[in-house]
């Protein structure tokens, strides 16, 4: 099935720790059928330092923030004319090219 959220759409999460929220997808982790949206669902990583010798500049330990990934079914892509959120569809255009839309207010993403 093809991804109906695409790298740089505009989603707003819909459930977990960062419910309502709102941020622009990152990544698509399609293996595993996640993404990674700027901002949301920071975690804290602790790693050990590395030292010189087996990286090249030797990287610091300690706590570190990054984003962790929030299933496709979790986030809905935000409309771009009224800010809602809205389901996302696929329609074959007049030359027979897909197109995606929102079925909302039936207007093309793309």
């Amino acid at each position: 099935m093809p991804a109906k959220i695409k790298r740089g759409d505009k989603v707003v999460v819909l459930t977990g720790k960062d419910r309502g929220k709102r941020g622009t997808v990152r990544q698509i982790l399609n293996k595993n059928g996640r993404i990674l949206v700027e901002g949301l669902n920071i975690v804290k990583r602790h790693t050990r330092p590395r030292s010189i010798k087996d990286t090249q500049k030797g990287e610091a330990g300690g706590i570190i923030e990054q984003e962790a990934p929030i299933h496709i079914s979790n986030v809905m892509v935000v409309d771009p004319q009224d800010q809602k959120p809205s389901r996302v569809g696929i329609r074959l255009t007049d030359d027979g090219k897909r197109q995606r839309y929102l079925k909302r207010t039936g207007n093309a993403l793309d």
